[in-house]
């Protein structure tokens, strides 16, 4: 991204400051509240959302040297990150060959030459190849080229590894981040260290996402942690389903200063979200806390990790006060943010209502919904032509 396509949104949000105004969505937006809680819905929605996009589930920084991995499980798919000797970051299906174990055996961020698997000890390289058989005199003749592990689609854009996980997926990655990479880029997380890593459990993903992109709820919902004076008038900006989530407000300090002197401190705070289930929050000066939210097990449950991203290394931290951070964030979301997304869930699966409403002021809301109908009644095969026109 350039420097003027951040003084481009940041000039706009001093005009909208300026002139004590916002841009609004065209009209009140409804959304059925059955689709919060409906089960077949919830399942269509894992499946031709979570299992067919691109999703952020590593950082760079994580599996910066070769033998680095990262292991986790999402939408019921065990995943297996890695970087090999070559430098490449490849992502695979976390299931040996043989009978199906995983290779890996437990959630984890670490650092080998092989991944063997704990059941009968097949050996697997870092670019997913199998090179070891337990045995194999009297296993029987076995082509291991062809019992390597199933790769998934992948790539490193903007200091995070994307994954697919559908093997044969027909996806472009760029197509799908509709030039947001470039936007990305200038958050620096590539510079950045991971510094600090918690789990949170939280309501339906889409009760979870829609708090992400609402900024209206700040000053009233969060008036105890952050206070009554935070910013509740968003604007949006969006790319394909991404969006970033400003206010004028806050902007105070720009307006009084040239655009020559505006530093990227001030330009890239913010939230940044991105579809369907990540949200960046902070700025290059103080740092981030990146969540990353993904459907839990059934339609009233999700799981979020918090990544806590700093530009000094770990061995340079504070720990009393990351740890107060932390602790702070995880209420904030925890007990404030998902502590009211449970009960919009209970309440919602009543049925007492029959919409729920998303204001002019909420379009953010209203596009992250419009592009979960598309892709939910979009095939396979339209799949890229959805993402390459959009939704209205």
């Amino acid at each position: 991204m350039t420097r003027e396509q951040l003084v481009e949104m940041s000039r706009r949000e001093v005009e909208n400051l300026q002139n004590n105004r916002i841009d609004l969505a065209d009209e009140i937006y409804k959304i059925p509240t059955a689709l919060y809680h409906d089960p077949e819905r919830w399942e269509a929605e894992v499946d031709r959302i979570f299992r067919r996009l691109p999703l952020a589930l590593a950082f760079t920084s994580e599996l910066r040297e070769p033998g680095s991995y990262r292991a986790l499980e999402v939408a019921g798919v065990p995943v297996l990150i890695t970087r090999a000797e070559d430098g490449e970051a490849r992502a695979f299906v976390n299931m040996c060959s043989h009978r199906g174990n995983f290779v890996v055996e437990e959630p984890e961020v670490g650092k080998t030459e092989v991944f063997r698997c704990n059941y009968h000890a097949w050996t697997y390289n870092l670019e997913g190849k199998l090179v070891a058989v337990f045995d194999e005199d009297n296993f029987g003749e076995l082509d291991k080229s062809c019992f390597g592990l199933t790769e998934l689609p992948s790539a490193e854009r903007s200091g995070m590894i994307w994954v697919t996980l559908k093997p044969d997926s027909n996806v472009d990655i760029d197509a799908f981040l509709a030039g947001y990479d470039s936007v990305l880029d200038d958050l620096a997380f590539d510079d950045a260290y991971v510094v600090g890593q918690q789990p949170l459990d939280g309501p339906n993903w889409k009760v979870a996402y829609d708090g992400y992109r609402d900024f209206y709820h700040v000053p009233i919902l969060h008036r105890n942690s952050f206070g009554p004076d935070g910013p509740f008038q968003p604007d949006y900006y969006s790319w394909g389903p991404h969006v970033r989530v400003m206010s004028p407000k806050g902007h105070e300090k720009l307006a009084d200063t040239p655009e020559s002197e505006w530093g990227y401190d001030d330009m890239t705070a913010g939230v940044w979200t991105v579809f369907p289930n990540m949200s960046i929050a902070g700025s290059t000066g103080s740092g981030y806390m990146v969540s990353q939210m993904f459907p839990g097990k059934a339609p009233g449950e999700s799981f979020t990790i918090q990544n806590f991203l700093r530009f000094e290394p770990p061995e340079e931290q504070d720990p009393e006060e990351l740890k107060e951070y932390m602790d702070f964030m995880g209420h904030v979301v925890g007990n404030e943010d998902y502590y009211t997304g449970f009960h919009v869930q209970k309440a919602l699966a009543t049925g007492a209502k029959e919409f729920s409403l998303f204001g002019r002021n909420e379009g953010g809301g209203q596009l992250f919904h419009k592009w979960v109908d598309a892709l939910v009644d979009t095939e396979d095969a339209d799949l890229p032509a959805l993402l390459e026109k959009g939704v209205k």
